[in-house]
């Protein structure tokens, strides 16, 4: 009897972690880059009732009696399809069309990547140069890992950036000048693998697989894009996360009612000896 509580209890509790995920992705359905997650559950060690037996004539019995021990979260997955192309009002927005992702700097020295491309350019106070940087300061990589630099004496709103992520610049004479400098974009042979930072920033790990640079591999990956004056939005769909939520609701109802249920059958039970 007590293990159908304990069942119960476990259903429970994997189903609150997929409201906590449906929630947080509902939370960032405007946020710049947000990559929505999937819980995904497994079914706890089984117990054995009985072995492989005979029957009382001694005929085989070869299936055995197993009983559940309720589920637990096995992973939380992104999904990462790619998100609307929303037009900016910021000239150095960049939107990535296809499987890549920025490499950014972190203020710890780290090396963290991103989809989210609402940058901009910062001061860097050591060098003295100005930086391309997301809003956190973080300092967005070429494809050397080596920060992106604006040259001294060109205006911010001069600057573009090719579908290549190739970084040029407009000077007097209106034609414009190559810096030198390529966006860096990489990719992974698992996404799913990355682990998540704070900020819609992602570390590698030995489950994602080392980057991959798009521009001196040999490997046959499909190139990225980058759109400039365009952010990529959230891949959260609403309406699929409104019913995945109330799938979520409805099995922790079920968990509550084995609970009671099995509650009220303890309760019958120590009756019998009144």
């Amino acid at each position: 009897m007590m293990r159908s509580l304990w069942t119960g209890a476990a259903g429970m509790k994997a189903q609150q972690t997929s409201v906590d995920t449906i929630a947080n992705n509902l939370a960032n359905v405007n946020t710049t880059g947000y990559k929505a997650q999937s819980t995904e559950f497994k079914s706890l060690l089984y117990q054995t009732l009985q072995t492989e037996t005979t029957t009382s004539n001694g005929d085989p019995k070869p299936t055995t009696a197993q009983v559940g021990l309720g589920t637990r979260v096995a992973s939380l997955n992104s999904n990462f399809t790619q998100g609307a192309m929303l037009k900016s009002d910021n000239h150095m927005a960049l939107c990535i069309s296809g499987k890549g992702f920025y490499a950014v700097r972190g203020a710890d020295n780290e090396l963290y990547y991103t989809r989210a491309g609402d940058f901009g350019w910062a001061l860097d106070t050591v060098q003295g140069e100005r930086v391309l940087a997301d809003p956190n300061g973080n300092r967005v990589l070429d494809t050397n890992l080596n920060p992106v630099v604006l040259p001294e004496g060109i205006g911010a709103d001069n600057v573009t950036v090719s579908s290549e992520g190739i970084v040029a610049y407009r000077n007097e004479e209106g034609v414009y000048v190559e810096t030198g400098q390529q966006i860096g974009l990489f990719q992974f042979p698992n996404n799913k693998g990355l682990e998540k930072a704070s900020d819609s920033l992602l570390q590698e790990t030995a489950a994602s697989g080392a980057a991959i640079n798009e521009v001196t591999t040999n490997l046959p990956i499909e190139r990225s894009t980058i759109a400039q004056g365009y952010l990529e939005g959230s891949n959260v769909d609403v309406a699929t996360e409104m019913v995945n939520l109330i799938i979520s609701q409805r099995a922790y109802e079920l968990n509550s009612r084995a609970i009671t249920v099995s509650d009220t059958m303890l309760e019958q039970a120590n009756n019998l000896k009144r």
